[in-house]
């Protein structure tokens, strides 16, 4: 953790003023090129690599419906490749609006995972799928 000289010269100065109740001069406490030194403590130390952790969230495969496996293929499927898939799929079959991009003219197989929409902002489709994940 790094600490700015300005804000660590705040805690611990290397000048300090006598409260004795006289005024008197400013002496020094502690050098003036103090540096911090973090140490390793065991809870840090202890610490193994286990080797890749398994998928959690949206990266944990999950069971798909039957109109879903349709299109990717798969009875299980994490969320971020089913939208990876359903993408391809739009590009490659040319179901982009050329007008608008950001609308998605939906065919058969769409249709049936968009609840049956002929047209599908790109923004709609997340909140499209989560009903196929089981």
């Amino acid at each position: 953790m790094a600490v700015s000289s300005a804000s660590f010269s705040t805690f611990v100065s290397p000048q300090t003023v006598s409260f004795s109740g006289k005024p008197s001069s400013l002496r020094l406490l502690h050098p003036t090129n103090m540096r911090m030194v973090r140490t390793l403590t065991q809870a840090t130390a202890s610490k193994t690599d286990t080797g890749p952790r398994k998928p959690r969230g949206i990266m944990k495969p999950r069971p798909v419906s039957p109109e879903m496996q349709a299109l990717v293929g798969v009875p299980e499927i994490p969320r971020t490749e089913v939208l990876k898939q359903i993408w391809a799929y739009i590009k490659e079959h040319n179901l982009q609006d050329p007008n608008n991009k950001r609308v998605i003219i939906c065919d058969d197989k769409l249709k049936k995972i968009f609840g049956g929409k002929d047209r599908v902002e790109f923004l709609e489709i997340a909140g499209l799928i989560n009903p196929h994940f089981l």
